[in-house]
């Protein structure tokens, strides 16, 4: 099966990522979305980072558990620990081929943004990721997307709704409309993100 890894830390989930994941699939471009969440993301500091004061900030569990809450009863999205067993921070390239060595029987493609797009070239081993998976660059509010020539048959920019929220504005308490009701009602109980 062709299957597009999303990774991220996901800090919280929300109705952006998921409704994203689903166009793809939708669109025919991937048969399933396979939403990996980041331990830690190299280009951050700390995939928990953001918190104010004495604000409770999510453990890798709690992001996890949220994803779970979020994409449950999704058959074409599948939340993922797999990178949290590997060594951290675990960049794509990296998760990328242990992936392809553990599931050969899958074709893996990777998802970014048009942020991530546009400093592709400062992630590790960069020309690899090109080299050996396709590379599907949704739009973001903001950024305009150019693909050189020799990447046309690589890299593809996906047909995306554009949502204009971000997970630190929903960690302001910004737009919390965004969040599946579960998952809002899991950030409230556990007072994570000063709620």
């Amino acid at each position: 099966m062709n299957i597009a890894i999303y990774g991220g830390s996901f800090n919280p989930i929300h109705s952006g990522h998921v409704n994203l994941a689903l166009s793809l699939v939708k669109q025919g471009l991937v048969g399933r979305v396979w939403l990996l969440v980041s331990p830690q993301n190299p280009l951050k500091a700390n995939c928990n980072d953001g918190g104010v004061g004495d604000e409770v900030q999510p453990t890798y569990s709690d992001r996890l558990k949220m994803a779970q809450m979020a994409c449950r009863g999704i058959k074409e999205v599948v939340v993922s620990d797999f990178e949290r067993h590997l060594p951290v921070p675990s960049y794509t390239i990296n998760t990328m081929t242990e992936l392809s060595k553990k599931y050969p029987q899958h074709q893996f493609s990777l998802i970014i943004g048009a942020d991530n797009w546009v400093n592709f070239r400062k992630w590790y081993n960069y020309e690899e990721i090109l080299k050996n998976y396709k590379i599907f660059v949704y739009k973001r509010p903001g950024y305009t997307i150019s693909v050189p020539q020799i990447y046309a048959d690589r890299v593809i920019v996906v047909d995306n709704a554009l949502y204009d929220v971000s997970s630190t504005e929903i960690r302001n308490h910004i737009k919390t409309d965004m969040l599946h009701e579960d998952v809002l009602e899991y950030i409230k109980q556990k007072h994570l993100y000063g709620y």
